[in-house]
């Protein structure tokens, strides 16, 4: 088994616990692959891998994990709650069902997966109180928010004694949310990139392909070692054995000032995902 995982940092939350700052997410891999591309991604060193009940992938997860010969305490896991669950006793019968979809008693990180201000009455602050309850039990062992906007940190903030540990949010530098990021750091709350290189967007812009060219890396790797610099924690997704070696070998170069912010500098407040204030899926 490959030891690069070793090299990975971990981001202390506000909560104590400590979650490496790369990881492998499974968002659209099919369940049928997911067994065999999480058991790939650990062999290779991850050991941080994010899931969601809308994936429809947690048990391969946990098959996976379990097979791998890892002690479970060495595999940090994410999922989140499923847009269709926000009232509380809808939630606390879906994060059971992540539980036993992963086989373990615990979580170490459960999410709202999105706020849904149009729907639910806009109470999403009533679904958080019953993810304190999943962390005061032990069965999450910490707890934040996905997709979340600063209104609606507030919102959490004025309502709630308990302060997210994690906001996960789609950050590139097509999307550099610098707003979101300053107002989570400014709460310790640590921000998660999700769609880290824009569904593969930036990696023809030709900044970055001559950053890339300069420091004699890939695009990819580039985009993602600004985001270790800048404090995301990340987890790309591939289901291509080589790409996925590629993209945690990138703890041995940085990036100076001059080059974060000429990526920085691409901002173009685009998305590739939906709008937090008003998307409003429901799966079947």
């Amino acid at each position: 088994m490959n030891d690069r995982h070793a090299a990975v940092p971990a981001v202390i939350l506000n909560d104590g616990h400590a979650i490496p700052q790369l990881g492998f997410g499974v968002f659209q891999i099919p369940p049928e692959d997911t067994v065999a591309a999480v058991t790939t991604a650990l062999d290779i060193g991850y050991r941080h891998i994010d899931t969601a009940e809308m994936y429809r992938n947690e048990k391969q997860v946990g098959e996976a994990v379990a097979r791998s010969g890892l002690d479970r305490a060495d595999v940090f896991v994410t999922s989140k709650l499923n847009n269709g669950f926000h009232r509380p006793d809808d939630a606390r019968r879906a994060f059971q069902a992540t539980l036993d979809a992963l086989a373990s008693d615990y979580v170490d990180l459960f999410l709202i997966h999105w706020p849904l201000p149009t729907l639910y009455n806009g109470d999403f602050a009533a679904t958080w109180e019953v993810l304190t309850e999943f962390q005061g039990d032990g069965r999450a062992r910490s707890i934040g928010v996905s997709n979340f906007q600063v209104h609606h940190l507030e919102t959490l903030l004025v309502t709630s004694g308990v302060v997210p540990a994690v906001n996960q949010i789609e950050v590139h530098p097509y999307l550099t949310q610098q707003e979101v990021r300053e107002y989570d750091a400014g709460h310790q709350i640590a921000t998660e990139a999700w769609s880290p290189i824009a569904q593969g967007e930036v990696l023809d812009d030709p900044a970055i392909v001559a950053l890339a060219r300069r420091l004699e890396r890939s695009a990819a790797q580039v985009v993602l070692r600004w985001h270790i610099q800048r404090g995301d924690i990340v987890f790309p997704k591939s289901v291509t054995p080589s790409r996925m070696q590629e993209n945690i070998e990138i703890f041995d170069f940085s990036l100076d000032p001059t080059e974060m912010n000429q990526i920085s500098d691409l901002n173009r407040d685009e998305r590739t995902g939906p709008d937090p204030d008003t998307f409003d899926y429901v799966p079947d």
